[in-house]
């Protein structure tokens, strides 16, 4: 079924870059792990989908199409201008490469998560635990509860020769 041009126009233009299904599932999961993070940072090499600053980890959701996966819907190539779709896919193969490493140089360690393995739930739980770690995601508190006598509210010193203590009489 041949598409118009406006058609196919439209359809191309509803494609996100972010916010996808499998990056929110990927992100819920994450929250629910108890990890906090932040989404898309432009300061970073290849703007990483999800970044855990404080761990100095990203991670990657990758659309098996768009990313060149080895997998049935990456190895798809559209009939209509196959050229043209081969060398965008080969660009950005090559450019989450480079991203990668250049995360890497600055001391980031990245996580691709492909669009195909996300089906299963409990793996994709199981890998965010093995790249994240096994904690809580929560930051000790900076100030923990106190055990005992609670402590006085530390008062300023007084300074000397600027109140006066002595009550004056008028008259």
């Amino acid at each position: 079924m041949a598409q118009t041009p406006e058609a196919r126009s439209r359809i191309m233009r509803a494609i996100k870059s972010r916010d996808t299904k499998p990056e929110l599932l990927v992100r819920s999961l994450a929250h629910r792990l108890g990890f906090r993070f932040r989404v898309c940072r432009k300061d970073l090499p290849g703007n990483p989908d999800i970044v855990f600053a404080r761990l100095r980890k990203v991670i990657f959701v990758h659309g098996c199409f768009w990313h060149g996966h080895d997998c049935g819907k990456g190895v798809r190539i559209p009939a209509q201008n196959r050229s043209y779709w081969n060398e965008k896919i080969v660009r950005n193969a090559r450019r989450d490469e480079a991203a990668q490493a250049a995360l890497a140089a600055l001391g980031w360690k990245v996580a691709v998560f492909w669009e195909c393995g996300l089906k299963d739930e409990k793996m994709v739980v199981a890998r965010l635990r093995e790249f994240l770690g096994e904690q809580s995601g929560q930051r000790p508190l900076k100030h923990p509860p106190q055990t005992g006598k609670p402590k006085l509210a530390r008062q300023p010193p007084i300074r000397s020769g600027t109140i006066s203590t002595k009550a004056t009489s008028t008259g």
